[in-house]
């Protein structure tokens, strides 16, 4: 995955400029459910996992990111909500816009308080930056491990360890998006000796193969109730509920579940302006099977409503 540095290697004013502007191609919408939901929704049901893609011209995609998504809009996802019975919900920042947080602040700000949400920092966010997101609704900050090209366990301490400074004595938690087991082991004592509660983004580390000592360690942290997991994303892997089902058995008390929507994809072949559609997944389809992962109906409400509002204080 190209760096910042390496996008704008050798390239002119003109070249940035065109970095911000997408190529206009249009597509469908965001995905809408085609299956209904089959199972008795509790209330207060929360997805800690989605993302708004606002307009571009309003708010701009970093010269970074290394796609552009169609725009998938609050209104789209309160149709897809209602659709499934869902109350509640995370807007994660989306990559595409870097540590800009303005459309994910823009989006709680929008749908009230029923939603949260999770954010990215740089070093030069200022502790009035912070205050500012909190009152905005913000409960996390999101570290993401899939920009990196080769594992590096030294630097995914230093990241998680800075990031946890960061948010120090906030009722924070720290998101941490890893893209390899490995990862997970590495991070095993700082999560242990975290004072902030921490969870663990399933759905990037479902597209490689489990790693027996990496999904050990994490069922470690979860029974010692050292860590939240978020099932997130499902449609990643048609074999989830070997990982799903393992992990609930190991602590119901710290599993949450995420939607992932609107399922941007990443095509081979494109330019970084081109705009690529979204995956037009069934979520009531995959929501559906959240109940088959649990022993009984107390499990899932603890990931559906308790946990999550717990995690994000709702």
């Amino acid at each position: 995955m190209q760096s910042r540095r390496e996008l704008l290697a050798g390239a002119g004013m003109a070249a940035i400029a065109a970095l911000a502007r997408p190529v206009k191609t249009a597509f469908g919408s965001a995905a809408q459910p085609k299956t209904p939901v089959d199972f008795d929704m509790p209330a207060n049901a929360c997805d800690c996992h989605v993302h708004i893609i606002g307009d571009g011209r309003r708010f701009p995609y970093a010269a970074s990111r290394v796609y552009t998504p169609e725009t998938a809009s609050v209104a789209e996802l309160r149709t897809l909500h209602r659709t499934l019975h869902i109350d509640r919900v995370v807007v994660v920042q989306s990559t595409v816009y870097g540590a800009d947080n303005a459309c994910t602040l823009d989006a709680i700000k929008q749908i009230g308080p029923s939603a949260r949400g999770i954010a990215v920092l740089t070093d030069t966010t200022s502790s009035a930056q912070l205050d500012e997101m909190h009152r905005g609704g913000i409960r996390g900050v999101r570290i993401h491990f899939e920009a990196l090209k080769t594992f590096d366990a030294e630097l995914v301490r230093k990241t998680f360890r800075a990031a946890a400074e960061r948010i120090k004595g906030r009722k924070w938690h720290l998101e941490v998006v890893a893209a390899d087991w490995r990862e997970v082991e590495a991070l095993r004592e700082e999560v242990v000796a975290s004072e902030a509660p921490v969870s663990f983004d399933l759905g990037v580390l479902t597209l490689s193969a489990v790693d027996p000592q990496g999904f050990k360690t994490l069922q470690g942290m979860l029974q010692g109730g050292k860590t939240y997991v978020n099932i997130a994303g499902p449609y990643n892997d048609l074999n989830y509920a070997p990982i799903a089902k393992p992990l609930i058995a190991a602590n119901p008390e710290r599993i949450t579940w995420g939607s992932n929507w609107p399922h941007v994809a990443r095509l081979p072949g494109r330019t970084v302006t081109e705009i690529t559609p979204l995956a037009q997944v069934d979520d009531g389809r995959d929501l559906n099977r959240v109940p088959t992962w649990t022993a009984n109906a107390a499990e899932l409400k603890l990931i559906l409503v308790e946990n999550p509002a717990r995690l994000y204080g709702f």
